[in-house]
């Protein structure tokens, strides 16, 4: 049996925590405190610039995030997508269900028998790209990574932090609707089903091909997340809210 999207379900994406943006916190600290309630908490990637489990620079500097997130998934459940920033997650956590790129796209189940794929969104982006992300991801490079930095004095780490800080993150991608078009055939997703994403920070929703695609907008942008809402005959919504 498919896991379910429950009503009232939040969903948050590409947050980029950073020095410049504490935005994120504050949001899981409103969560924590019941200020925002929530059965089911999905975290669709890319929710800090840089968080590597394998790269203690970036553990350290966010522990008080790992810590609050694992502690708000003892009354919630917490899903969390691995992104592009974020990865090698598994053993920074005990109570949060962490879903790496290898196990995306996730099926899940909304109500009325309709189906939803979910995942962070750089997924199906080609041969390069998908060779590209095992080789970082792999142990050996992360562990001589982590060396060569923590001998630098963090020299890469802090890099990195730099260029996201100068990056322009709310970009409108032109033609995003024909270049995510060619990627949704790799879902296998049955008429009027869902996909969601994030990743792209684009914030559009659209059909292709009688499939509902919806993007996420950036929660470093426009400071939002999205609840989940079913009408009485069963429709799947998300309703967008200002954190």
């Amino acid at each position: 049996m498919l896991p379910e999207i429950k009503q009232g379900a939040i969903f948050i994406a590409d947050a980029h925590e950073s020095d410049k943006r504490g935005g994120f916190y504050r949001f899981l600290q409103k969560l924590e405190s019941g200020e925002i309630t929530t059965p089911q908490l999905f975290l669709m990637g890319d929710m800090f610039d840089l968080l590597i489990g394998e790269v203690e620079y970036s553990v350290k500097k966010h522990k008080k995030h790992i810590d609050l997130i694992d502690k708000i998934a003892l009354h919630v459940e917490v899903l969390y997508f691995e992104g592009n920033h974020d990865f090698a997650l598994d053993g920074l956590f005990v109570n949060t269900k962490v879903i790496s790129i290898d196990q995306q796209p996730v099926k899940f189940a909304l109500k009325g028998e309709v189906l939803a794929h979910l995942s962070h969104g750089d997924i199906f982006s080609g041969t390069f790209h998908t060779v590209f992300t095992k080789i970082v991801r792999s142990a050996w490079v992360l562990k001589s990574l982590n060396l060569v930095d923590r001998i630098g004095n963090y020299c890469i780490s802090k890099r990195v932090e730099r260029n996201q800080l100068i990056k322009d993150k709310c970009r409108k991608i032109e033609n995003f609707k024909e270049i995510v078009s060619a990627k949704i055939p790799n879902y296998n997703a049955l008429q009027n089903s869902y996909i969601i994403e994030g990743h792209h920070h684009q914030n559009q929703s659209f059909r292709v091909d009688k499939i509902n695609y919806i993007n996420l907008a950036s929660f470093a942008c426009n400071q939002s997340f999205f609840i989940v809402e079913y009408s009485n005959d069963k429709k799947f919504a998300l309703r967008s809210c200002n954190a």
